[in-house]
């Protein structure tokens, strides 16, 4: 193998690949990352995978030896990532030792020359394909805002599985997303302005895909143009992204995902209409006086003043209080209070300068949705407060 490329394209890919490469691999190779270099096309593959999640990407080079090579990824990173901008060449060599043969590679820059060894390309696991399944063409820009705004909502903790993804819900004309931890939900519509025949009328196609394979996804959309699509492929159990010459392969969640609409009341005794920045400025503020221990903020709502307050204690600490103008319909507005991160996520992922808060008993969810732009709900728990 030979070939020339520069030090930014490298750089750029190896980073993208490098996230499928597991810290603990359970094979030495999976620490690796597969480089391809094929003459033909004048092309350099990379591909990472630790046995769950896959990311493959490709850039143009000068290739005069094609080959298929494993080099370790997180020391061929720590030197690319050092190297001068420019030219970098990567040769192969055979070397013989007591042990075997051996391959080296050479890379050599501007500044100086590195040798690492390589495994056997032999042993690196092949991606996932989806040979039979569904294929549909979406589109990046209402696939990236859906993102955005729901994978915050899905659970880290390892014990419920399938809470740990995104469900994603492709109808003929929108594209509904949602994620939930059990406390909170974010449910976002965007949508399908792409042509597909695989999504007929009044069909609906569901996949639960993992919030980790979906921030890998996300991370490549915005360093790309939104203009472009992505093709999902998949079947019972994995799931293919393409965007181009980049390619992510995931395992699908098994499980049934929770009935989340059930969850959303659709009736409501109390309404607040308020500036989204304003309340997100005001939180951020207060927030840093808040107890660690149950991180928890107090809204009480003046209906005869049109004012909302915000307090929060500290046994530790002290105490905060914060107050702005807000529209409130109400009868019998009730004081409630709330998880402070869990707010303040909510409203960083509301697109609109105004809001609007639903709510009526203090032990009954509250639903966020913004005023103008994405269609969007965001539903909170209260925490139940102790006198």
């Amino acid at each position: 193998m030979k070939l020339v490329c520069s030090q930014s394209d490298l750089n750029t890919n190896l980073s993208l690949v490098s996230r499928a490469v597991p810290s603990r691999p359970t094979h030495p190779v999976l620490g690796n990352v597969l480089l391809i270099a094929d003459e033909d096309t004048q092309k350099v593959s990379l591909r990472g995978f630790d046995l769950s999640l896959g990311i493959q990407t490709s850039f143009p080079a000068e290739v005069s030896e094609g080959g298929i090579i494993t080099l370790p990824a997180k020391t061929l990173g720590d030197i690319i990532s050092k190297l001068p901008e420019g030219e970098i060449t990567l040769a192969q060599a055979q070397e013989t030792e007591e042990e075997g043969e051996n391959t080296i590679i050479t890379l050599t820059s501007t500044s100086g020359s590195y040798k690492l060894r390589s495994m056997d390309a032999e042993e690196f696991p092949d991606l996932p394909m989806v040979e039979e399944g569904e294929s549909i063409c979406l589109p990046a820009q209402a696939l990236a805002e859906g993102l955005k705004s729901t994978i915050f909502a899905a659970s880290t903790e390892e014990t419920k599985q399938v809470l740990t993804g995104v469900h994603v819900t492709l109808g003929q004309d929108a594209i509904e997303f949602a994620a939930t931890d059990g406390h909170r939900l974010a449910v976002v519509e965007t949508p399908n302005e792409e042509s597909t025949e695989t999504v007929e009328a009044g069909d609906k196609l569901e996949v639960t895909i993992p919030a980790r394979t979906l921030r890998e996804l996300e991370r490549i959309l915005n360093s790309r143009n939104n203009s472009d699509s992505v093709v999902l492929q998949f079947d019972e159990s994995q799931i293919v992204f393409e965007l181009g010459n980049q390619r992510i392969t995931s395992r699908k969640l098994e499980g049934a995902y929770p009935a989340y609409r059930q969850l959303i009341p659709q009736q409501f005794g109390n309404q607040i209409n308020v500036n989204r920045r304003q309340f997100q400025s005001a939180l951020e503020r207060i927030s840093v006086l808040a107890d660690s221990k149950n991180n928890v903020v107090r809204c009480v709502i003046d209906n005869e003043n049109q004012q909302l307050f915000l307090s929060v204690e500290s046994q530790d600490l002290g105490s905060g209080r914060e107050s702005m103008s807000a529209q409130i319909t109400s009868s019998n507005p009730p004081e409630i209070a709330f998880n402070v991160k869990y707010l303040m996520d909510g409203l960083k992922a509301l697109s609109s300068e105004e809001i609007c808060i639903h709510l009526n008993a203090p032990t009954q969810p509250v639903i966020f949705t913004p005023l103008s732009g994405l269609k969007m709900t965001y539903l909170a728990m209260p925490v139940q407060l102790r006198e």
